[in-house]
């Protein structure tokens, strides 16, 4: 039974007669009076309000803006002239990033062809991991020289050397093979490049040539550290730009032999080749898997038949499903070979897929029987589909019957005996690939998804930065080559995709704007929704997918994908949408009308996006005043302006970098600096907000100067911020007093202007109506210290209006302890002793200390401020008590809001082997110990080598693969998935309410009452009536499971995208001949033993 205080004088009366009706024990319920309620209610927010009108100085605030709203202008923005001014920008940048990369290529290409090949030659160069070592004798070891280091800003404070780039080799790679150091001599040519280059555009970051060698050229040059293994992973050539660059797009059908020859050995080294093929995939490129022995089968039967994009999230499926395969019965090959073709061929006429290169991937331990058959029906003689063969093992007795299978298909041979060989060997593939485009000299431009290159720089203090690549192929140009199309490798520089946004100023894009890119396959590259970063305990890691995050993923109330297909189709337009924008961690939500428009970035895959709120978030404040004026006001102690906004380019010169953005436009507009690069109009916003917000300072000082320390002790400080970025605060307390010291610092960018954002006080607040102020209290698990929240921050929007149209100009507030809330709480909330309690039904006079009652201060996403048990501040209040929460969501006070979250990571449980096992049979126990014997026996090989040909460099490299392959894993991990979660929001429609609530044996009464200019409500409740039979209302988010069927549609599905503009899949001159041969790589007997060790483990 419920009623409400809106129905009328009658329902108070009625409410009470139907009471008469009920049984005794049904009776037995505290009634809480309702016009006590109010005037707590009234007397509590009038007491509030006054603290926090005073404090802040808003009226003070208001006023100064209403007085210049006659000089203000608010113009109307065009989003789709902003959008396509954004991009012009953008692409005259990266057309910058792509001339240093085309000068590389030319001196790279020059230099070899100038270059004679020396198999004798004896060359010393800056070896990254070597340089600066010394030895036993003080003296520096052979290719560690001196190199001089030195701490750079605009590479991330690395200790870099910008005169001179030096050489990174994988572990793998032997330093001074010929190959090595002939590429190397060759390359020197390229340091003079770089420094120009950066010299021309000094907003450059890393350049560098990846070798088909293996080598990695880098500038600046760094010292590159070992992993904990002492291993350097790192292979330019594994890179996506490397790939990328060097490869069209491609489809690939990979076929394994699992029969029962395979077992072992084998088998282990089959799905390491595996492993490494889907390492050289990217977004543009099509795969899948079949196993054969005596019958065909796709690993992932939801695959069966079609081909999938080879995104992360579908290559480390296959990865997973790999592992799991295991060798039986006899293989053959012609079912498995029919299959490929087939799918092949359809998805070529069906216009799927690359629609570029096709080929078949065969890895076999040998193939007897008849299949050139299968390649006359389905290949010959146009040879549309290449076949690589690779024969595992040592046997030499099939490899005419496997090589005759790769020279036929226009494919590559070649022969893998040990994990040692793989890498080098499935590389090969990409050479073949690369062939027509090296032939014809297409050097096509390429730029990749966003990613973190965190393997660059693992071992060194650089933060995760997104970036894209921009890569080209380098060619040899000589002439006798001509038909084996010789790729001598990549080059690449990196652009951070932060400067890129730079380029889309915070300022004009209102309070809740903001700008977005994505790729041509509908993944994010940059949206200040996408969170890339998790955390494993105290670390923050990359999440295993975060650069494959689609577009519907972030902006998922796009549900038919209007907005994804028309920006992946490069489409210039305009889009309006409703939408729920969750903030503060996804604990509360705006509801916004967001006006998306878009353009493409030409001469790229990107598409760029501007959004704009609708109302407000359409309009620019402009304001006149003079820089004399304006330059006084800016130099007052109490003002800062958001230092990751760009109003003056600091960092370029490098006696720019020290200067904070406030310096900068000072020294700008004092003339001290006039090289300085400024935004003008953003400079002049800011001079026309601090002159009129000038006299807060001066308002603050007073207060803090005359503050009665009795009844306001509790209020530490006063803030505002403009449209502008600029701030200004000032301590009613000593700085060492103050609760919440990250506050308006970079510790806690949720409360200060960010590249990505507006503070949330300040986004809160502009969605309240003016002159009402939002409270806001850190939750339980975000308070400093992981203790009781113990501030509040209030805030209030400032607007102005000009010929009808309305602008948030600011907003301004204060920062008071909880202790003092919750004082002024209490004191209201009782009636004096000598009230007149005459017309009063109910206990009087009544006070919420009463045992029978329990008082509430609640926010409008139903969050506790002040309760009687301190420890549930802070908390959701559905978790304290859901009879009352599920009774005002009922009535609609309240309603859920249910919001999804596409970037969630689970927890994944640790599945324990049975225990019971062992028990079974005492041999077990005994099998278990001469493996556990064996395999240690194998790791001391390994440790200690007893080889005196093999390279320690090698021995390393079998030790990374052994410590990787048995890290420990977690009792839990996290993992990717979709979870949805509910979202609590008041109507503020609804002033009061009270009802009661059948508990069994009583009735519980609850009155709730809002607060006057103040998202705030009062809830009153009977303390006596147990009502625990309602459970909790949780606000926990839960995983969204998929049953089969669903997720292998979801799985299957071919979204969107945009292909590639090039494709080079064939050219008539290229030499066919040239299909592999046997692999002559001579290896130890203790990395022999490697798989073994991996198989006992």
């Amino acid at each position: 039974m419920a009623g409400a205080r809106r129905m009328g004088p009658w329902a108070v009366p009625w409410m009470m007669l139907c009471l008469l009706c009920l049984p005794p024990s049904a009776r037995a319920q505290t009634k809480i009076p309702l016009e006590t309620v109010k005037s707590w209610a009234d007397a509590f927010g009038g007491e509030l309000y006054s603290i926090v009108t005073k404090y802040s100085g808003s009226p003070l605030l208001q006023k100064k803006y209403k007085d210049v709203e006659p000089t203000l202008k608010i113009k109307e923005v065009d989003g789709l002239e902003l959008v396509k001014k954004f991009s012009d920008q953008m692409e005259s940048m990266l057309r910058r990033k792509v001339e240093a990369v085309e000068r590389l290529v030319e001196a790279a290409e020059d230099a070899d062809l100038n270059h004679e090949y020396n198999s004798s030659l004896e060359f010393d160069y800056y070896n990254s991991l070597l340089i600066n070592n010394k030895d036993e004798n003080d003296n520096y070891v052979e290719l560690g020289d001196e190199f001089i280091l030195e701490p750079n800003e605009h590479f991330n404070n690395l200790l870099v050397n910008t005169t001179y780039s030096d050489i990174q080799l994988p572990t793998n790679v032997y330093n001074k093979d010929p190959d090595i150091l002939n590429g190397v001599y060759m390359s020197e040519a390229l340091n003079p490049i770089f420094v120009d280059n950066f010299e021309r555009d000094p907003t450059l970051t890393w350049q560098y040539f990846g070798s088909s060698t293996g080598f990695f050229r880098l500038y600046p040059g760094i010292k590159w550290l070992p992993d904990e293994n002492g291993v350097i992973s790192f292979d330019c050539r594994n890179r996506g730009w490397y790939i990328q660059a060097a490869t069209s797009p491609k489809d690939i059908v990979i076929i394994v032999d699992v029969s029962g020859s395979m077992k072992g050995l084998r088998m282990t080294i089959a799905k390491h080749t595996i492993v490494t093929i889907l390492d050289t995939l990217g977004e543009n490129d099509f795969v899948n898997i079949i196993a054969y022995n005596d019958y065909v089968h796709f690993i992932e039967p939801c695959f069966k038949g079609i081909l999938v994009q080879a995104d992360r999230d579908n290559r480390e499926h296959f990865k997973q499903l790999v592992e799991e395969l295991q060798a039986k019965g006899v293989g053959t090959v012609s079912k498995a070979l029919t299959e490929s073709f087939k799918i092949l061929r359809e998805f070529r006429d069906a216009g799927q897929g690359g629609l570029c290169n096709q080929a078949i991937m065969l890895i076999t331990d040998g193939a007897v029987e008849d299949y050139e058959a299968v390649f006359e029906k389905y290949n010959w003689p146009d040879r549309k589909v290449r076949v690589f063969t690779y024969l595992i093992g040592r046997e030499v007795t099939f490899a005419p019957n496997v090589k005759w299978i790769a020279c036929n298909n226009k494919g590559y041979y070649t022969q893998i005996s040990t994990l040692a060989d793989v890498q080098e060997n499935v590389m090969e593939y990409l050479h073949v690939l690369s062939r027509p485009m090296v032939i014809n000299h297409d050097h096509d431009i390429i730029w990749t998804e966003a990613y973190m290159d965190s393997a660059l720089f693992a071992s060194q203090a650089q933060s995760l930065l997104l970036m894209t690549t921009v890569a080209m192929p380098v060619f040899s140009k000589k002439n006798e080559t001509r038909s084996h199309g010789i790729l001598l490798g990549v080059v690449g520089s990196d652009v951070p995709l932060r400067e890129l946004l730079k380029l889309a100023p915070r300022y004009k894009l209102g309070v809740h704007g903001y700008a977005f890119l994505n790729t041509n396959n509908g993944y994010i590259l940059s949206h200040p929704d996408l969170r890339p970063l998790y955390k494993e305990g105290k670390k923050l890691k990359p999440k295993p997918n975060y650069n494959s995050v689609d577009l519907s993923e972030v902006e998922w109330e796009d549900r038919d994908e209007i907005l994804r297909t028309a920006m992946i189709n490069g489409e210039t337009g305009y889009l309006s949408m409703d939408v729920k924008v969750p903030v503060d961690k996804g604990k509360r939500v705006l509801f916004l009308t967001n006006d998306y428009f878009f353009t493409d970035i030409s001469g790229t895959p990107f598409s760029l996006g501007v959004v704009l709120s609708r109302g407000h978030g359409e309009y620019i404040l402009l304001g006149n005043t003079s820089v004399e004026e304006g330059l006084h006001d800016l130099l007052q102690p109490d003002l800062s302006l958001a230092n990751e906004w760009i109003y003056c380019i600091t960092d370029i010169d490098p006696d720019h970098r020290k200067l904070s953005q406030l310096e900068a436009v000072i020294r700008f507009l004092t003339g001290e600096e006039p090289d300085l690069e400024c935004d003008e109009e953003l400079v002049q916003e800011v001079l026309f907000d601090a002159v009129v917000t000038a006299p807060m300072e001066a308002y603050w000082t007073t207060l803090a100067l005359n503050m009665s320390l009795d009844t306001e002790a509790g209020v530490e400080m006063a803030f505002l911020g403009t449209r502008a970025g600029l701030m200004r605060s000032a301590l009613y307390v000593g700085s060492e007093k103050i609760s919440n010291k990250k506050f308006l610092t970079q510790k806690d960018k949720e409360s200060i202007f960010t590249m990505d954002h507006f503070p949330l006080w300040y986004r809160r607040a502009a969605e309240h109506p003016p002159g009402s102020f939002i409270y806001s209290i850190v939750s339980e698990d975000d308070s400093e210290g992981g203790g009781l929240p113990k501030v509040v921050t209030v805030s209030t929007s400032v607007s102005v209006s000009v010929d009808g149209k309305m602008g948030i100009a600011a907003a301004v507030g204060v920062q008071i302890k909880l202790d003092l809330l919750q004082r002024k709480f209490w004191m209201a909330m009782q009636q004096p002793n000598d009230s007149d309690c005459s017309a009063l039904d109910g206990a009087c006079p009544l006070s919420c200390q009463d045992d029978i009652l329990n008082c509430f201060l609640i926010d409008n996403n139903g969050f506790i401020l002040v309760s009687k048990i301190p420890e549930e501040t802070g908390k959701f209040f559905g978790a304290v008590d859901g009879s009352v929460m599920t009774q005002l969501l009922n009535m609609g006070m309240f309603r859920r809001v249910t919001m999804y979250d596409y970037q969630a990571m689970c927890k994944v449980p640790y599945h324990h082997h049975s225990g019971a096992r062992p028990l079974l049979s005492p041999i077990y126990a005994f099998l278990a110990a001469v493996k556990w014997l064996i395999s240690d026996f194998l790791i001391f090989l390994l440790e200690f080598n007893m080889s005196s040909f093999w390279h320690s460099d090698n021995l390393a490299d079998a030790k990374a693969v052994f410590h990787h392959s048995h890290k420990h894993k977690k009792h839990d991990t996290l993992q990717p998935c979709d979870t949805e979660y509910p979202v609590f929001v008041y109507e503020p429609a609804i002033k009061e309410t009270n009802g009661l609530i059948e508990c069994g044996d009583c009735q519980k009464m609850f009155v709730a009452q809002q607060i006057i200019s103040s998202n705030l409500l009062l809830l009153v409740t009977d303390a006596v009536c147990d009502c625990s039979v309602f459970p909790p209302v949780p606000m926990d988010a839960k995983e969204v499971k998929y049953n089969a069927s669903v997720k292998c549609e979801r799985m299957r599905s071919q979204k969107l995208r945009r292909r590639p503009d090039s494709c080079h899949a064939f050219h008539p001159e290229e030499n066919a001949q040239d299909c592999g041969g046997t692999a002559g790589i001579s290896v130890c007997p203790t990395l022999l033993l490697l798989p073994l060790v991996l198989l006992l483990r």
